[in-house]
């Protein structure tokens, strides 16, 4: 049985090595064959993918482009008036004008009677000096 199993093993080694002589010649002509197809599709492929990309570039691209800014402005909302905002932002600044007078003539005020007091004082000082008094 053993003697039947080597005689089997080697029948099938020789069998593989004749399949490998015939094989491999036809896998190097099949690689041949088709690297040389693949280069003729490239060929025939690059020229029209160059066209392609022309056409896209100045002809389907400007379309496309003004479709996309038409639908924009199809899609775009009507603006709204700010009237009322305008009015509201008008309004609190005039009242922050105002306000700011206000201050102003407050604070000159309080500095023009501070000036009469001053000057009130610094006569009744010069006056009290002199002997005489006098009033106002």
């Amino acid at each position: 049985m053993q003697e039947a199993c080597r005689q089997g093993a080697l029948l099938c080694r020789q069998g593989a090595s004749g399949a490998t002589e015939r094989i491999v010649p036809a896998a190097r002509q099949t690689r041949d064959i088709a690297a040389e197809r693949v280069l003729v599709a490239r060929e025939w492929s690059a020229p029209r993918l160059e066209q392609a990309a022309g056409y896209v570039e100045t002809g389907l691209a400007p379309r496309v482009s003004s479709f996309l800014t038409e639908v924009a402005h199809r899609v775009e909302p009507p603006r709204r008036h700010r009237r009322g905002r305008n009015a509201a932002l008008m309004t609190v600044a005039g009242v922050a004008a105002v306000g700011v007078a206000g201050a102003l003539l407050t604070r000159r005020g309080v500095t023009r009677s501070a000036m009469d007091e001053l000057s009130g004082s610094q006569s009744q000082h010069q006056s009290s000096s002199d002997g005489q008094v006098h009033t106002s």
